[in-house]
């Protein structure tokens, strides 16, 4: 497994750690024609790429079952997580939802040549005992059976995009060029749930469309390119760990950005998720593989 590799998935997890500010800053824009848009802006640097090298075309050429788990864990997630905060608290469907980077470390040992090890799972659990700290702040959790249905979405979500992780790790072989596939169809089926289920509100400036366009480049861009070769090469107990960071620098965003308040749980939080990636990749420190 390769050290770049492994950076390279982190730098997805940077990405996303943009996810809420430009979602924020997008205005009004109902969640699936926000997604329709931003996958389709998502596809454009990996068809730029294949306008250019033509004979890479041939690179989409793959089994069905290779598609069916790109479109499932790119669509599939986000259906699934937009369900989730329809039909319950956010707070609740959030932490729930965040449980697929404990489920990649703990999947991954189910993975050929892969071990995992005390230090992945207390790495992954700190992590995601910073995670439930941010995420409860302002008013904590409120359980219901009321809400079963977005708590049942909300944990399909985490599985999914748990299992399309590992899944992408057994087609290693597969070049990183078929996720500009997945972003096509991903745009084709949220613009078709947009149809059916919401009414179309467009940006209203320029600074929205801008945010827009940043959330299609880059969190729901190329973050998607860099985590499919990241966990096709990289270490993936540690990309699972790492992933913890990205809710604790979206906070620290939204709090530079003014749309949050400072506090002690960011304090708190920041050490746990850190010290919980610091201690999941020890073995990446020390030169070793894992």
């Amino acid at each position: 497994m390769s050290m770049r590799a492994t950076l390279i998935g982190f730098s997805a997890v940077l990405m996303w750690s943009l996810l809420a500010l430009f979602t924020a800053a997008s205005g009004n824009v109902p969640p699936f024609q926000l997604s329709a848009i931003a996958f389709a802006i998502a596809s454009l640097p990996g068809i730029a790429v294949l306008i250019a090298r033509p004979e890479r075309l041939q690179r989409l050429r793959q089994p069905a079952k290779v598609w069916i788990v790109g479109i499932a864990g790119l669509f599939g997630y986000h259906f699934l997580y937009f369900t989730a905060l329809r039909n319950a608290p956010a707070v609740d469907a959030g932490l729930i939802a965040y449980l697929w980077p404990l489920l990649i470390v703990v999947g991954s040992a189910l993975l050929p040549g892969e071990r995992l090890r005390a230090h992945h799972i207390i790495g992954a659990l700190a992590g995601f005992a910073g995670t439930a700290i941010l995420v409860t702040r302002g008013g904590g959790l409120a359980f219901s059976g009321e809400y079963a249905l977005g708590y049942f979405a909300a944990f399909l979500c985490a599985f999914t995009w748990s299992g399309y992780s590992l899944a992408s790790r057994s087609f290693s072989k597969v070049s990183t060029d078929v996720v500009t596939g997945f972003c096509l169809a991903t745009a084709l089926l949220s613009l078709l749930c947009h149809i059916g289920l919401e009414t179309t509100v467009w940006p209203e400036n320029f600074g929205q469309w801008l945010a827009v366009a940043g959330l299609g480049l880059f969190p729901v861009g190329l973050a998607f390119y860099a985590w499919d070769y990241g966990v096709k090469h990289g270490n993936i107990q540690v990309l699972g760990a790492a992933s913890y960071a990205a809710p604790l620098l979206s906070t620290i965003i939204l709090i530079i950005a003014r749309f949050g308040e400072p506090g002690w749980r960011v304090i708190v939080a920041c050490l746990l998720i850190t010290g919980g990636a610091v201690i999941a990749a020890r073995d990446m420190i020390r030169g070793k593989n894992s």
